[in-house]
């Protein structure tokens, strides 16, 4: 590496040359003094990184910091943060990082040969500045903050960079592979989400970088990495690993040596300067466990550091922004401007749920604080576990799957868990529970549960993948909280004559009141991990007590309301919550009607009014679908069509009346939706496979037999030819809505339901759709469209049923519905008898047609001329048109199907 002294001043000149045209421009701001920023480009090595500097008035030199953004995001998002440090007196440098924002270069997940350079050269630039105070020449005193992705690059800087003076990381990983494969199981629904946005992250190489496809550049060993197709942003090993690991549903050893290596964990015997630690507790994917490697590495090396659990994290939840940037502000007025006097908060610092806002209803939060940082197991107490061993079942493919956290929708509840709020579920015959008695009093757990538990697989390898979490459950003894909404996964290997484990649990910061109970819940599916695709038996049995950690020194403020302001409020929403939970289970679905079992569809008396709606989304709708047809829903929006087509795929039940498919009543999860097949707008596929694997994995998702897929006539149906074997992310959007359409006919379901499946494509593609729909409902499938198309619907569908306001307007055969009205299709001749060609009818002609009494207007169409009745019949037109020597051939009834859905609904728009 290049010596850093002598460096800033060519990387000043360079940052100059490219960005002549930055100037400083006045933020404006209601608070005294103004804020200064100039937006200019640094080149790195051919890359171009897009920054803004950040200064307030005031002479004389003073401290800097870099603030680094979330992953996906860019500079922009830390903008806010970056104003209010820069009036405090700080030098703020803020950057997109590669492949991110308007950055070129590709995604290394802080790479330390790449992004972690990338922050030495900003730290360069900051050295020549003439407002940032220096230790010596060369070196500024500069703070590295950020969020998750910007976290993580402050613990690498303080690694790699000796010039870093202190550190703020916020929600962020410690070690990469952990929090993506922990204890060996890939965290599938997290690392998607990380790759599809870093497939649509920024502007892509430079000038003069690699291109998106093609061979990659050589690994520093020398060895060339083969690019695959469509690795969008990221570099060509991450997407390689990621490829193996998503496909095989398991990471191998090279994948958690590459993410190691990009981890701060690597260097983190080097970081030692003072560090706040700020992680959520609403965190399914960088969860406590990791602030707390974090803490114990850093600490060891006698390094100041403070930790901080918020309420939110990267699941949702209270995020407490504002409090937590002004933390840091306090943090860098200690460690960077050197002020004895700042207040840089406890030791350790959590959140905790003290009611709820009677304004605004949001959950309160109160402080919990300690003069040192407990860890995760201090104060332990141990509690007896009731139960046998238990046996139960991984499904094949590990589907349905268990439910704990959903990747950002589970942070809402995780912060009301502690008030008796939660959702999860646990599959009948897919887990094992053991229970401890009812609390006498309360008891407050900080940090991670264990428990030893002893588990044997039936499992060709002997392997088991498990899910285990611990429930607070209420003295009914149903009704439970999953605490943060986190489960803590495992993989035994070696355990097919059985193997004894010591399980740890996630860490909460949760309170079991007195009367409840402490439940240990092995599961082996949940919906965010990877489990093995073969089917076998677990049996686990519990060896030891469950032991759980109560930090004793930690201190807390006192409520700000009694229990009884919020509370009541919180019960009655815990008992819908219990009822929603329950009212499927409480409900006997109808028995099959055998008269019904030809029939696709029929809907009877069905009727849905949303909660706080003034009127009905669909009121008394009855129609019938049979077999071989291809049925148009039609009506304007607002009509009901998508609130019926929820209640038909059930996704959402019914007020009143019923949807039999086949004579099977349609409830929730109802088996026979298994011959359903749905297409919605916008299907989601991973862009860098191609069209067959992503097929090939959503199958393996359903849990069902290879062999029942069907893939080769859904994909002739489609026909997408050799398009198939390319990456997704070629695709034009045709081919995408056709991938689309044959993942919905896998397995070739007799009911197929499209959803507007032809929007966003041109002519010829959407021509292309309506072969795709006809051909499929040729062999004695039906198929359900929805479309605002009425031309489409029309030339496609052989039935419809119009909707307006939640009613049926009319239903039957389109010829029906469309052969009458006033305006008729006058065909013309093309050739005379003896072959000669007939001119078209020349302008002056179809105007003079039109001036015709009785006639409203003419107009050519295919085929002819329309001619709208105003008064005359039929036989005085033909009359005239024979007077006028207009070569007819026929003379009929003709509306348009958009003429008629008009007239139907009174004129409304589709």
């Amino acid at each position: 590496m290049r010596l850093r002294l002598p460096r800033w001043a060519a990387v000043t000149a360079a940052l100059t040359v490219l960005a002549g045209a930055g100037t400083w421009t006045a933020v404006a701001s209601d608070d005294p003094p103004p804020v200064h920023r100039a937006d200019r480009t640094l080149d790195v090595d051919g890359v171009r990184l897009d920054t803004s500097y950040f200064t307030g008035d005031g002479d004389g030199r003073r401290p800097a910091v870099l603030l680094g953004h979330g992953f996906g995001g860019s500079k922009d998002d830390v903008r806010a943060q970056a104003e209010g440090l820069a009036r405090d007196g700080y030098a703020v440098l803020t950057w997109s990082a590669r492949g991110f924002g308007a950055s070129t270069g590709e995604i290394g997940l802080n790479d330390p040969d790449h992004e972690v350079k990338d922050v030495s050269r900003l730290i360069d630039w900051l050295a020549g500045r003439p407002e940032v105070l220096l230790d010596k020449a060369g070196d500024p005193r500069v703070g590295v903050s950020g969020a998750s992705y910007g976290g993580a690059i402050s613990l690498l800087a303080a690694g790699h960079d000796p010039r870093v003076d202190a550190i703020a990381p916020r929600i962020t990983y410690w070690n990469l592979a952990d929090a993506l494969f922990p204890d060996g199981v890939f965290k599938k629904l997290w690392a998607g989400i990380f790759f599809s946005a870093g497939n649509g992250a920024g502007p892509g190489p430079g000038a003069g970088e690699a291109p998106a496809t093609g061979e990659a550049p050589a690994t520093g060993d020398g060895k060339a990495v083969a690019r695959a197709p469509a690795c969008g942003r990221f570099s060509a090993e991450l997407c390689a690993l990621y490829q193996r690991v998503a496909v095989s549903g398991k990471p191998d050893a090279a994948a958690r040596a590459l993410l190691e290596a990009r981890s701060p964990s690597a260097v983190g015997d080097r970081i030692k300067v003072p560090a706040l630690l700020v992680q959520g507790q609403a965190d399914s994917l960088f969860t406590l466990a990791q602030s707390d490697a974090m803490a114990r590495t850093l600490a060891a090396n006698g390094a100041p550091v403070a930790v901080d659990w918020t309420s939110g994290g990267h699941d949702g939840g209270d995020q407490e922004t504002e409090r937590v940037e002004r933390r840091v502000g306090a943090w860098f007025d200690r460690w960077l401007k050197r002020d004895a006097s700042a207040d840089t908060g406890p030791a350790f610092r959590v959140s905790r749920t003290g009611g709820v806002d009677s304004t605004n209803g949001r959950a309160t939060l109160r402080a919990a604080t300690a003069d040192r940082y407990p860890g995760l197991a201090s104060g332990t107490t141990a509690l007896a576990l009731a139960g046998p061993p238990q046996t139960f079942a991984n499904p094949p493919g590990g589907a349905p799957p268990s439910v704990s956290a959903v990747p950002g929708l589970g942070g809402g509840l995780s912060g009301l868990s502690s008030l008796g709020v939660g959702l999860s579920l646990d599959l009948p015959g897919q887990h094992a529970r053991f229970d401890a008695k009812p609390q006498t009093g309360a008891v407050r757990i900080t940090g991670a549960p264990t428990v030893r538990v002893r588990v044997a697989s039936t499992a060709a390898d002997g392997s088991a993948v498990l899910f285990a979490k611990v429930y607070d459950v209420g003295p009914d003894g149903r009704q439970q909280v999953l605490p943060a909404q986190l489960v803590a996964p495992v993989r035994v290997e070696g355990a097919r004559a059985g193997r004894d484990v010591t399980l740890t649990l996630p860490a909460i910061d949760h309170e079991v009141e007195a009367g409840h109970r402490l439940r240990l819940v092995v599961a082996a599916t949940d919906l965010g991990y990877a489990s093995p695709a073969a089917p076998a038996a677990y049996t686990v049995a519990v060896q030891g007590p469950l032991t759980v950690p109560t930090a004793p020194g930690l201190a807390t403020q006192a409520a700000a309301l009694p229990w009884w302001v919020w509370g009541l409020p919180l019960i009655g929403l815990a008992v819908a919550a219990l009822l929603l939970l329950t009212a499927r289970r409480r409900t006997a679905a109808p028995a099959p009607d055998p008269e019904l079992a030809p029939v696709p569809l029929q809907i009877t008396g069905l009727s849905k009014k949303y909660k706080g709606g003034e009127r009905y989304s669909v009121k008394d709708l009855s129609f019938r679908v049979e077999q071989g047809q291809v049925l148009g829903l039609l009506g304007p929006n607002g009509a009901g069509k998508t609130t019926t087509l929820r209640m038909l795929m059930g996704l959402i039940a019914p007020d009143e009346g019923e949807i039999r498919v086949f004579g099977q009543a349609i409830r929730p999860g109802a088996p026979v939706l298994s011959r359903v097949g749905a297409f919605v707008e916008g299907a989601g596929f991973l862009p860098h496979l191609s069209g067959r694997e992503n097929l090939d994995l959503y199958w393996k998702a359903t849990g069902r037999p290879a062999e029942d897929a069907h893939v080769d006539e859904a994909l002739r149906i489609a026909n997408l030819g050799g398009a198939l074997e390319r990456a997704v992310r070629t695709y034009s959007q045709g081919m995408r809505q056709r991938l689309a359409l044959a993942q919905a006919m896998l397995g070739l379901p007799d009911l197929l339901i499209l959803d507007e499946p032809t929007n966003g494509l041109d002519p010829p593609q959407i021509r292309e759709m309506r072969e795709v729909m006809i051909r499929y409902a040729a062999g004695g499938r039906t198929v359900i469209v929805s479309s605002h198309l009425l031309a489409e619907v029309e030339q496609s569908c052989t039935h419809l049923v119009v909707m307006d306001r939640g009613q049926l307007v009319q239903a039957g055969p389109v010829a029906e519905i469309t052969g009458s009205g006033d305006t008729l299709l006058v065909t013309l001749a093309e050739r005379t008898p003896d072959g000669t060609p007939v001119p078209p009818v020349p302008d002056a002609l179809v105007e003079k047609i039109g001036a015709l009494p009785g006639v409203g207007s003419a107009a050519r169409t295919d085929g002819g001329l329309l001619v709208r009745l105003d008064g005359a019949d039929a036989t005085a037109l033909i009359g005239e048109l024979v007077r006028l020597d207009v070569p007819l051939t026929g003379v009929g009834p003709h509306r348009r199907l958009e003429d008629a859905f008009l007239t139907l609904i009174g004129g409304g728009a589709a």
